[in-house]
């Protein structure tokens, strides 16, 4: 896939720490319940920490008690989707549409949001741009 931003696995481990790098361009995870915008409630937009693209709204962003910033939708055309058939599940990865970093996975799983949909996403795959600066 191309994206709008690439960069070179050297300029990419330049631009971000080594626990970004794990999980932005290795598809890796943070623990649990440990991200920075687990229980955020700040109003404002969720951008790529690698590319600063616009992701989430805060006002689409819930409670999930899974222990990762929980969204029931993104931005339009801000995600790509990924068949993830790893760690003996089936699963889907949502990458960003404009660097191809990974974020988390996305869920059918209901939890009453209004697409049915729970997208898990890493905090350190993030930055929150608070509402007086989006």
């Amino acid at each position: 896939m191309n994206y709008q931003v690439e960069k070179s696995d050297d300029e990419w481990r330049a631009e971000l720490s080594d626990d970004e790098y794990r999980v932005l361009r290795e598809a890796g995870t943070e623990r649990p319940f440990t991200g920075e915008y687990t229980d955020t409630e700040a109003v404002g937009v969720y951008r790529c920490k690698a590319c600063q693209a616009k992701l989430f709204e805060s006002d689409t962003k819930f409670h999930s008690g899974c222990g990762w910033p929980s969204f029931y939708q993104p931005i339009s055309d801000t995600i790509e989707y990924i068949e993830d058939n790893s760690l003996g599940m089936k699963r889907v990865e949502v990458r960003c549409a404009n660097c191809g970093s990974h974020l988390g996975h996305v869920f059918p799983d209901g939890y009453g949001t209004p697409t049915g949909d729970r997208y898990c996403i890493n905090s350190i795959s993030l930055t929150l741009e608070p509402a007086d600066n989006a």
